[in-house]
């Protein structure tokens, strides 16, 4: 279940500062706050979902079209895909989610550490 007061949430209505990225109607990207690399930006759906299942089953196809989108928009305007890039959902407990709100990892900037 959505937890409307989880800190991405918060963010979103700009009741906790953040360093905005990009921001529209439908999605906000910021700054990650702990970055786990030079650029590691947030990228969040204003979509009331708790992880990528349950935004994929509450949006239509272009919410989520939208919202990949931005992301390559983002990915574009750092120059990150000449370079190299990781995209991360971690979604539910097993895989450590942090904030029950669909969100994705974009990391670069920088040599990342091999995911075997």
């Amino acid at each position: 279940m959505y937890d409307p007061n989880n800190i991405f949430a918060k963010i979103i209505r700009k009741e906790i500062p953040s360093k905005i990225v990009y921001e529209d109607d439908k999605v906000l990207f910021i700054n990650d706050i702990n970055p786990q690399a030079k650029i590691h930006i947030l990228c969040i759906p204003k979509t009331k979902a708790v992880d990528f299942c349950d935004f994929i089953s509450k949006s239509s196809q272009e919410t989520v079209c939208n919202f990949y989108s931005k992301i390559n928009k983002i990915i574009k305007n750092h120059e990150l895909e000449k370079t190299g890039f990781r995209l991360v959902a971690n979604s539910g407990k097993d895989a450590n989610q942090e904030v029950p709100h669909f969100h994705i990892h974009i990391l670069g900037g920088e040599t990342l550490n091999r995911i075997d």
